[in-house]
């Protein structure tokens, strides 16, 4: 089991690459499915989870090519073409279900376009419970009938899926997802209201617009959707990560120094370079992206994870870590997710000042944190850790970095090309 091997105390400075948003292309592959043409995605991530949803289509029956490559054999192109000219199978498994949630997305898709799916209970994660109740509402609406057996979701249609008016009762962005997929081959209008307005989302509909699909409302908070008989195939470009972003514009301001994130799309980046500036953060937009720099002293603020536009639970974790170094105490509060702070014992390891009291967490700014042996939990959790112990004096290694390499493509490389002493270590580490 891989490891990394930090040695902190030094200010990034350079440039960074952003690549495409994972949770973006985790959702736009399984839309494939709805059309027997080839969906082309460029500016797609190389990264575990990518492997995973290519692991599930394929079992599907989805042709791919990667750069003209199978994309399972690891190779690193951009282009990935799915062609689901025929669907084989409509059982997704729990083998490849358990390993990543976003598998449940391939439900609305299946259903829609063959009258039936069988998908596995995705289950817990280290972060939360996360049930798919509302997926499994929504789809019934539209005339599914659902059953759960032996840990599966059978769900059934007969002919095509009916429009409805959903409204769901909280923001749910795999929800509002599985409902728009099937609402496109579904009959007649389907309006989504309290539909999640993540950039995520909005990537998605624009995709489903390019492949033909009639879909209004696209950025807010209603969408409404004309079913069509069939889609066809498109080519499109998966949305730059805005919590990739988001983690190296900490990476820059916690170790006090100037880096420009190139394809970083600041129109994203709203919540997150408001709390940066609170902080005492340089952020401006360049004409590639944005540059990130510390000038003064960094302070401490209070924080509350909301919802798209407000402050991403994707990153409540690395900005912990950026507070840990500020002057003063902060709060943040968590609303998304109910067991986010498993990162919390692995800071407190470093030196940093953490109270958690419930959903809000404490943390009172140190002069410096140390380096130390910790573990990752999971992913925006280890990447926390990777930044902890960017600013940090000495060695800190980080186990567990398999997380890590679930949503971020290339950590070291980007890092120690802006002067990080980092390294990953190969091989068993002696947990």
């Amino acid at each position: 089991m891989d490891r990394i091997r930090i040695h902190g105390g030094v200010s990034l400075k350079g440039i960074i690459p952003i690549g495409g948003a994972k949770n973006a292309a985790l959702t736009l592959m399984p839309a494939c499915l709805l059309t027997d043409e080839t969906l082309s995605l460029s500016n797609l991530p190389h990264l575990v989870d990518i492997t995973t949803m290519a692991n599930l289509l394929a079992q599907h029956g989805v042709r791919m090519a990667l750069n003209g490559h199978d994309p399972r054999g690891g190779h690193t192109g951009r282009v990935l073409e799915l062609t689901a000219a025929e669907i084989l199978n409509t059982t997704a498994p729990y083998d490849l279900v358990r390993r990543m949630r976003a598998s449940v997305l391939v439900l609305g898709p299946l259903l829609a376009r063959c009258g039936r799916a069988r998908v596995s209970l995705p289950g817990g994660c280290a972060i939360g419970t996360r049930p798919v109740n509302l997926h499994l509402k929504a789809l019934e609406q539209m005339g599914a009938v659902i059953d759960l057996q032996e840990g599966y979701i059978a769900a059934e249609v007969s002919g095509r899926l009916k429009g409805a008016h959903i409204i769901f009762p909280q923001v749910t962005v795999g929800g509002t997802e599985n409902t728009l997929m099937a609402a496109t081959l579904a009959e007649g209008e389907t309006v989504i209201a309290n539909a999640a307005r993540e950039p995520e989302v909005t990537d998605l509909a624009n995709c489903l617009v390019a492949m033909g699909a009639h879909i209004e409302g696209i950025g807010t908070g209603t969408l409404r959707i004309q079913g069509m008989e069939r889609l066809h195939g498109a080519q499109y470009s998966v949305v730059p990560d805005r919590i990739e972003t988001g983690s190296y514009a900490v990476a820059a301001a916690i170790t006090r120094g100037d880096v420009e994130l190139v394809g970083a799309r600041f129109d994203l980046m709203e919540s997150v370079t408001k709390v940066l500036r609170e902080c005492g953060v340089t952020v401006e937009e360049t004409p590639r992206g944005m540059r990130v720099a510390v000038l003064g002293d960094i302070t401490g603020i209070d924080i509350m994870t909301e919802p798209y536009p407000g402050f991403p639970t994707d990153m409540q974790a690395q900005l912990m870590a950026l507070l840990s170094t500020a002057n003063g105490a902060s709060m943040i509060t968590e609303t998304i997710f109910e067991n986010r702070y498993m990162h919390v014992p692995e800071m407190t390891r470093m030196g940093a000042n953490i109270n958690v009291h419930g959903a809000s967490a404490i943390v009172r700014g140190v002069p410096h944190l140390s380096g130390a042996p910790v573990m990752a939990t999971d992913l925006r959790a280890s990447v926390s850790l990777v930044l902890a112990g960017l600013a940090a004096e000495g060695e800190t290694l980080i186990n567990r970095v398999y997380h890590l390499d679930r949503g971020y493509e290339r950590v070291e490389e980007k890092l120690a090309a802006c002067g990080a002493r980092i390294e990953r270590l190969k091989g068993e580490s002696p947990e």
